[in-house]
């Protein structure tokens, strides 16, 4: 199951989302989405994990709780609209 997580400080990097997701389960793959051009994160990425039922625990917890100074955004993600 895929979590957005929104509201990242932009100094956020993979490592830091692996610390705090990781305590929950297994995690698949992490992607922090960059700007194309400058490379600098743009306050979101995306947690994918192994297990269902850890990633909704992960999100029930750790939405709306604080983390680098920011508020985090924490939901199962969509699908994009094709």
């Amino acid at each position: 199951m895929k979590l957005f997580v929104g509201n990242l400080s932009f100094q956020t990097v993979e490592e830091d989302l692996r610390e705090l997701f990781g305590s929950f389960g297994d995690i698949d793959d992490i992607y922090v989405v960059e700007d194309r051009q400058t490379g600098r994160s743009r306050g979101f990425a995306f947690v994918s994990f192994a297990d269902k039922d850890a990633a909704e625990t992960a999100a029930k917890e750790l939405d709306g709780t604080d983390f680098m100074g920011r508020n985090l955004k924490v939901k199962e993600a969509t699908p994009k609209p094709q």
